[in-house]
């Protein structure tokens, strides 16, 4: 039996017409986010609409949504020192990352991130709001849900709006039971 593969989207990067840099304030942090002026114009794309038939997909990554400044405010406000580490930082999994707003508050409060995403050039959206932000101590992770990588262990995982649709839910569940 071969084992099922990941699957990953990548947004097209033509399909972006135009990017816009946006000032969030997190607390005591203020990041420049970079992200598509028009996050609808995406779903005009063929590679959106061939990925949202096969699987569903939107491109909910590209919007600033207010549960991720929830998140990243509960992150900024978390007492992360008092937490066990295993070396120097402590190393947490963003799930869904979008553009990346909680990793970039949990890089500010000293933690090392990894993005993940589903969709490619939500990653690299993420990782390059990182660096725009002078935060270089990260890594990226292409993550479908429903085929982790073996081995893949974070003693902290977070995620905002991370299911509209029920059949993602176990999935999820699942995935945090083997990661956790």
């Amino acid at each position: 039996m071969t084992p099922i593969q990941p699957e990953f989207v990548e947004t097209p990067l033509h399909a972006i017409a135009e990017v816009q840099t946006e000032l969030v304030i997190i607390e005591k942090h203020q990041f420049r986010i970079e992200r598509p002026a028009d996050s609808y114009a995406l779903l005009d794309d063929p590679t959106v609409r061939e990925a949202h038939e096969r699987d569903e997909y939107m491109p909910y990554w590209a919007d600033i949504w207010p549960a991720s400044r929830m998140l990243a405010k509960a992150i900024a406000k978390e007492p992360w020192a008092e937490y066990p580490k295993v070396g120097d930082k402590l190393e947490v999994l963003e799930l869904g990352c979008g553009l990346g707003i909680p990793g970039l508050t949990a890089l500010a409060c000293g933690l090392r991130v990894t993005f993940s995403d589903y969709d490619l050039t939500a990653i690299n959206f993420a990782a390059k709001n990182a660096r725009r932000n002078r935060f270089f101590d990260f890594k990226t992770l292409p993550l479908d849900w429903r085929h982790p990588p073996v081995g893949l262990k974070f003693p902290v995982i977070f995620g905002a709006d991370l299911t509209y649709e029920e059949r993602n839910i176990q999935p999820l569940v699942d995935l945090l039971a083997q990661v956790l």
